[in-house]
């Protein structure tokens, strides 16, 4: 099945609220299927989504995802729960993640944890059990509740559960226990090996193929290459000294830039990390270029085994909202 592309304001956020109710807009014009946000320290994604699904009711939201460390179970299955009641019809795509000791610690004064795998089986559980409605108790290592039953009322739709992971055992938990999984950071070519980990986990736990639903996020731009490639370096070495997105990306083929990266920060030199970033690695996940060009990479992705295509529109030129506009534009169900 030929899925409709989602959009997600992840990574124009920063330009407020009124371009990501622009962009829903654009969605519902060009024939997107749902619009994701995720959530950091800039707008919260429950609010965000609320206001959106108002605006723009043919639209599915999507969470993309949350850091599941900032939230309890209970709390993230409430909003979930919240913006399923308040649109019946629409599905809520409730994502989490384990994100990175940046985000949990620096940002928001919580623990990382030292167990991550084992924390998002558990949430998992955890969450899936408060949406059936029954009264949950449960004692694991990291949550233990006592009849703890959610208060809102949900007819036959129930969120949908979604799974950030790049690592192979994270995967394979998507497969196990996830409704989908949402793919970041990668290349195109990356995609299969990241599938094969996916229906390994549902095989695993006696699933049929294609129980959990394979989202990727896709990093388009319709802009100049030569202006947005300073961006695209500071971006993607943003994520390169993080050790998860390192893993990712070393195993995607770029491990040279990334010892290279990693060595050149470790010394201090932020610059030299910087430029340590290769155009090659540039070109493969941060895709920039005409509307042709960012058509054919979706389609790559789509190639690749990614069911659901959500474009993040890169934001770099002189008019930002512009960019983004042309590149939903170019990543249209019918452009692509």
């Amino acid at each position: 099945m030929n899925h409709a592309p989602g959009v997600t304001f992840a990574s124009f956020a920063g330009l407020g609220l009124h371009a990501g109710l622009d962009a829903a807009r654009w969605a519902t014009e060009l024939g997107y299927g749902s619009f994701w946000t995720a959530e950091t320290t800039g707008p919260e994604a429950f609010a965000t989504l609320a206001a959106v699904g108002a605006a723009q009711p043919s639209l599915d939201l999507g969470t993309g995802v949350l850091a599941l460390q900032v939230r309890s179970p209970m709390v993230a299955a409430m909003g979930a729960a919240t913006l399923t009641e308040l649109g019946s019809d629409r599905r809520v795509l409730l994502g989490v993640g384990v994100s990175s000791p940046v985000v949990t610690e620096r940002w928001h004064g919580v623990p990382y944890g030292d167990r991550p795998l084992r924390q998002t089986r558990e949430y998992l559980e955890v969450v899936r059990a408060i949406l059936d409605g029954d009264a949950v108790t449960y004692e694991g290592e990291h949550y233990q509740l006592r009849r703890s039953r959610l208060g809102v009322r949900l007819g036959e739709r129930r969120p949908e559960l979604v799974l950030g992971a790049l690592g192979e055992r994270m995967l394979q938990l998507a497969g196990e226990l996830a409704d989908g999984v949402l793919l970041n950071y990668l290349p195109a070519a990356a995609v299969p090996w990241c599938v094969e980990q996916v229906h390994a986990g549902e095989d695993a736990a006696g699933r049929p193929r294609g129980s959990c639903t394979i989202y990727a996020y896709v990093h388009v731009g319709v802009c100049d290459r030569s202006d947005a490639l300073p961006k695209a370096r500071r971006d993607l070495f943003s994520y390169a000294v993080v050790e998860a997105y390192a893993t990712a990306f070393a195993r995607a083929g770029f491990a040279e830039e990334v010892d290279a990266i990693r060595e050149r920060h470790a010394a201090g030199d932020r610059d030299g990390a910087v430029a340590a970033v290769s155009e090659r690695m540039v070109d493969a996940i941060d895709v920039v270029g005409d509307a042709d060009h960012v058509a054919a990479t979706v389609a790559a992705y789509r190639a690749g085994g990614v069911d659901v295509p959500v474009i993040m529109p890169l934001p770099w030129g002189a008019d930002r909202l512009e960019v983004v506009r042309a590149t939903m534009e170019a990543a249209a169900p019918e452009a692509t």
